[in-house]
């Protein structure tokens, strides 16, 4: 739908009522588009930071070297284990 700016102004709450339903409105002046009223994407408030805390577990060797045996069988047995800083 296009409008024109004086008409924009009189009706700007049915306008806004009617972009918050979908449709998208293009407000003119003297015939040439100057702006364009439409409904905003969902405004969902965004989660706090720490809200997962306490309800997720790492164990506390979480980042220690693997096990030779698991590097094996990630990188293959070709793969020597001093090229991880592993020795044996």
């Amino acid at each position: 739908m296009s409008i024109n700016i004086h008409e924009a102004k009189t009706h700007l709450s049915r306008l806004v009522e009617r972009a918050a339903a979908g449709e998208e409105i293009i407000i003119a002046k003297a015939g040439r588009p100057m702006a364009r009223l439409m409904p905003l994407k969902s405004l969902e408030p965004r989660r706090p930071l720490g809200g997962m805390e306490g309800l997720i577990w790492m164990s506390d060797d979480f980042d220690a070297p693997m096990d030779p045996e698991w590097l094996a069988m990630f990188y293959g047995e070709d793969k020597p284990i001093e090229d991880f800083g592993i020795t044996r």
